[in-house]
C-alpha cells in the first residue's frame, strides 16, 4: 500500500513594505520602564520597541542603558521604512527621556522638532495616607 502524503495549502503573503519619509517617534519613559513608538505622519503605528522586548526584566527595564538599546531597536527598525526625518515627542519623567535624543543624535537621524507630553496635573487626586512605622 503506497504512502499518502498529506500536505496544508499555505499561502505566501507579502508584505507591502511603505517608503515613509518622515515620522514620529513617541518615547514614553515612567519609572519602570521605556516604550517607544514609530508612526507616520497620521499617526498609524509603523514599528515599537519596550525595554521587555530588548530582553531586559525586572528592574533592569528602568536604566538608561535599556532605554538606550530600546530606542536604537525602534530607530533600525524604522530605517526599514527608509525614515530619514523625526519628529520626537517625549512623555513621562523616566530615565529613557534625554536618552533618547542622544541615541537619535548617534545614530544620524535627523530631528525636525521635539516635544514634551508629560501630563501636569493642576492638582489632581488625593495623596495616599502616610504610612505608620512602628
Amino acid at each position: 500500500m503506497p504512502k499518502t502524503r498529506i500536505t496544508k495549502n499555505k499561502k505566501v503573503v507579502k508584505k507591502n513594505i511603505r517608503s515613509v519619509q518622515k515620522g514620529r517617534l513617541y518615547v514614553t519613559a515612567t519609572f519602570n520602564t521605556t516604550l517607544v513608538s514609530v508612526t507616520d505622519e497620521q499617526g498609524n503605528v509603523l514599528c515599537w520597541s519596550t525595554a521587555g522586548e530588548a530582553g531586559f526584566s525586572g528592574s533592569r527595564k528602568s536604566t538608561p542603558y535599556a532605554a538606550t538599546i530600546t530606542v536604537e531597536n525602534a530607530i533600525n527598525k524604522a530605517r526599514g521604512f527608509n525614515m530619514s526625518n523625526m519628529d520626537v515627542f517625549i512623555k513621562g519623567p523616566g530615565p529613557g527621556r534625554d536618552v533618547a535624543l542622544r541615541v537619535l543624535k548617534a545614530q544620524g537621524m535627523r530631528v525636525g522638532m521635539i516635544v514634551d507630553m508629560t501630563p501636569d496635573p493642576h492638582n489632581g487626586t488625593r495623596p495616599r495616607k502616610a504610612k505608620h512605622n512602628k
